[in-house]
């Protein structure tokens, strides 16, 4: 049995930071139910490409990453007869999530109060760009804007001599980083309910979770009132070479990060086939390897140019200090480490991240995506409508 199992999700919510919990928590066990426009559906359904990546007419992980596992409601919130049936809904579930602005939750009557009024002990969880209190809790944004530029992600990892910005590395990377944020905070919140009987509002933002990321460089900030500044490529990042990134023959590269360079140096040395590093008085303790990096640096840079990736990944197989291959978004796949967590899952026909956390060292079930409004007349069926009425409802534009 899964953890939320028997725990009901009303998603009213679209793009991919808030769909993303409702992703969660669905691999968690929960029923979600998504609920698009009758018409639109979710915008996200529409995105086909992003930078070189472009997907044609079958599955698309663009929709597939934050909705594994769901069902999909067409319905018209704006119409009587669609709020009648979101209202139904509501008192059924034990937790509404939705990623709707202030204005709009109000107009549609889905703020805390209404959705209370029908259901007082339901869990209301909300996710936005910048927050629920403050002048500018009404606005909207997306990751790159919230998450990435405003919570200093950007200008951490930019160095000062670029004409620019550095983007995030990946489509939906501070929504998905937040939304799972608000999957944990749901989790909690139903423990509490259980526990005391109070149901919680829940909110998580894309502007604190990216904070919450940058969380130790931002204490230091603030601390030394110095802002983080990102080393410039192909600089010496630190004064320990056993920290540090090597390219290999094949153009490949690997990460050391061995902190306690002085109990590391030795068995690198023996690793590299130069023993004869291990006494060089230049590099017999911390310090002296400190002082003399740029020395270090150029003699590991030979060492792992002479060997491919996959040579080195056998040969360092015995080395104690942490390293890893630099792997792109392609290569994780061929990860046999990566495989035996079995953190890369079939859903469907395509392949998804499973989230992160596992129960019982066992992975979650992953279930694909639903196709737009795929589940609307069973849904209405399990509310008790009959065929005739879903059927006026169809024809009254309400659902779809």
């Amino acid at each position: 049995m899964r953890p939320l199992e028997g725990i009901r999700v009303l998603e009213v919510a679209m793009y991919g930071f808030v769909p993303s919990a409702g992703g969660v928590l669905a691999d968690w066990g929960a029923e979600v139910i998504k609920v698009e426009h009758a018409v639109t559906g979710d915008p996200q359904r529409g995105l086909k490409q992003t930078g070189n990546l472009k997907v044609g007419d079958g599955p698309n992980p663009n929709i597939e990453h934050a909705n594994r596992g769901k069902r999909s409601l067409g319905l018209d919130m704006s119409k009587p007869e669609g709020k009648a049936v979101l209202e139904e809904l509501i008192r059924r579930a034990d937790v509404f999530l939705t990623s709707f602005l202030p204005r709009s939750r109000r107009s549609l009557g889905i703020d805390v109060e209404d959705v209370r009024a029908l259901n007082p002990k339901i869990i209301y969880a909300r996710g936005s760009a910048l927050g629920p209190r403050g002048v500018e809790s009404e606005k909207g944004g997306f990751d790159m804007t919230a998450f990435w530029a405003r919570a200093s992600c950007a200008a951490s990892i930019t160095p000062r001599s670029r004409d620019g910005m550095t983007p995030p590395p990946g489509p939906a990377y501070g929504d998905t980083i937040s939304g799972t944020n608000l999957a944990g905070g749901i989790a909690a919140a139903l423990f509490q309910r259980e526990r005391t009987g109070e149901p919680s509002v829940v909110d998580v933002s894309l502007l604190g979770s990216g904070l919450w990321a940058m969380g130790q460089s931002i204490a230091l900030s603030l601390l030394l009132d110095e802002p983080l500044v990102a080393p410039e490529p192909g600089s010496l990042a630190s004064p320990n070479p056993l920290s540090s990134l090597y390219r290999t023959s094949d153009g490949r590269f690997l990460s050391l990060v061995m902190l306690q360079a002085g109990r590391y140096w030795p068995d690198v040395c023996r690793h590299i086939d130069r023993p004869d590093l291990i006494d060089d008085p230049r590099f017999a303790s911390a310090e002296l390897i400190a002082a003399n990096a740029e020395e270090a640096v150029k003699l590991l840079k030979e060492a792992f140019a002479a060997r491919t990736l996959a040579e080195w990944t056998e040969r360092l197989a015995t080395l104690s200090g942490p390293w890893a291959p630099v792997q792109d978004s392609l290569q994780v796949g061929g990860d046999a480490q990566i495989r035996a967590n079995e953190y890369l899952l079939r859903a469907g026909d395509i392949e998804l991240v499973s989230s992160p956390v596992q129960f019982d060292v066992a992975a979650p079930e992953l279930g694909p995506a639903p196709e737009f409004a795929a589940q609307t007349e069973e849904i209405l069926m399990e509310l008790g409508l009959e065929w005739d009425r879903i059927i006026e409802l169809k024809g009254a534009g309400a659902v779809t």
